[in-house]
């Protein structure tokens, strides 16, 4: 039998269901028509009021936003609510460094906290649990949008952040944590690091991991279940959106994500075309936001590859199920959890004096964490210099990485005219990661 958080809105039939979206989205239209000036210059070229829009249908017809909308209109020009109404700003990485901006009103946060407690105990979480929450705070919608839902779900929750992995595993051990939240590769390097100290995962209170961030597999579910004693779920957010918990796997079915479509309205449409496929077919994943104030975003391309079941799920949750993502229609790599483009490392090497604009990221998965090496050449009078100087350069470029895109990489200088050429589109990117 399953449980619900808002039984009512997770169980709505499909027709009344639909209704609530169609209401939602004229009224969401209506507010960023009025209020934000992308959105009246966006739908006025493409021809269509949203008094236009009499059906869900007539959603096609509605222009697309995209990441690079955000960008253009950093840090504020997107925002439906005026400044004195958000209370609350996160951001992520950007491709040229500067951060894609999202504010939140007072109640697009309680939202939030009720959308991420829903998604909690759609994976079988509940109240008297103890949620060891392993997602990092900060900008980073993680671990404060996880951390709020279980407040508002009034379960005990741990806002222990990422690293110091001995510490978090002694805390899980003396507090009882039955439910751990983070990223599946910091999930298995902490049975390693377990390992190493002697401790046993079937000595603790775990039974169930909420996992997201970054891709993993099928056969990676299988080997965190295995090696944490625990029921693994997958669980899907992008902080343009919301953050986590946009969709969650269920703990009955774990078969596809529920997307909550009381306040989102998700369509899959061919990457190339931009055209609308049909039930079950495989493209890229867009979705309008029906219930936000601070940042309302109309059909938002995600770039994430996905297919959509409108099969009822064994749990009863009339909402859609994503499948589980593929990949990307763009050249975004999730490296521990953290979204970076080529084009922002290229972005920093430009800048410093004595490197050449010829690079390889190879990105790899040891002792199940992700790793990064930069590989860059350098000018030939560079190269000839000393072991010190090349390594002082070396340790520049890690520490301008760490520093503007978060990520830790190891970077590797060689010689001029050694990264391999092409009359095409370069290749930049080797990613040996089994996802």
């Amino acid at each position: 039998m399953a449980s619900y958080f808002h039984e009512e809105f997770e169980t709505l039939p499909r027709q009344a269901l639909e209704a609530l979206q169609l209401k939602r989205l004229c009224d969401v239209l209506q507010r960023v028509y009025a209020a934000v000036p992308f959105y009246r210059g966006a739908l006025d070229k493409a021809g269509i009021k949203p008094s236009d829009v009499k059906s869900l249908q007539d959603l096609q017809r509605l222009p697309f936003t995209t990441k690079q909308d955000m960008r253009d209109s950093y840090p504020y020009a997107l925002f439906a609510a005026p400044m004195d109404e958000i209370v609350r700003i996160h951001a992520s990485s950007g491709t040229t460094g500067k951060p894609t901006v999202v504010g939140y009103t007072r109640k697009d946060i309680e939202n939030w906290a009720e959308l991420m407690a829903r998604t909690l105990v759609t994976a079988g979480v509940h109240k008297g649990d103890i949620i060891h929450n392993a997602y990092g705070y900060g900008l980073f919608t993680g671990g404060l949008g996880v951390h709020n839902g279980a407040e508002r779900l009034g379960a005990s929750v741990i806002p222990i952040s990422g690293g110091n992995t001995v510490r978090q595993l002694m805390i899980m051990q003396d507090f009882g944590s039955s439910v751990l939240t983070c990223t599946p590769s910091y999930s298995l390097f902490m049975a390693e690091e377990a390992k190493a100290a002697g401790i046993d995962f079937r000595t603790l209170k775990l039974r169930i991991g909420i996992f997201g961030a970054e891709p993993w597999s099928d056969a990676m579910r299988s080997e965190i279940e295995e090696k944490l004693d625990l029921t693994a779920l997958d669980i899907y957010g992008l902080s343009e959106i919301m953050g986590p918990g946009v969709a969650m796997e269920c703990i009955e079915g774990k078969n596809g994500l529920h997307i909550w479509e009381d306040h989102f309205i998700p369509e899959i449409i061919d990457p190339d075309t931009g055209e609308r496929l049909g039930e079950g077919e495989r493209g890229e994943l867009v979705i309008t936001t029906i219930t936000k104030q601070g940042i309302p975003l109309i059909r938002y391309r995600t770039r994430d590859i996905t297919s959509l079941n409108y099969e009822q799920c064994v749990c009863g949750r009339t909402h859609v199920r994503l499948a589980r993502m593929s990949g990307r229609s763009d050249d975004m790599l999730i490296i521990r959890g953290v979204n970076v483009f080529p084009s922002q490392i290229e972005s920093i090497l430009v800048r410093i004096e004595g490197v050449e604009p010829h690079y390889l990221l190879i990105i790899d998965r040891r002792e199940n964490l992700d790793t990064l090496e930069v590989q860059v050449e350098v000018d030939e009078r560079i190269f000839s210099d000393e072991i010190k100087v090349l390594q002082s350069l070396a340790r520049r470029i890690e520490k301008e990485i760490k520093d503007v895109l978060g990520v830790t990489c190891t970077v590797k200088l060689v010689e001029p005219k050694t990264i391999q050429r092409s009359e095409g589109k370069s290749k930049r990117v080797i990613d040996n990661r089994k996802l």
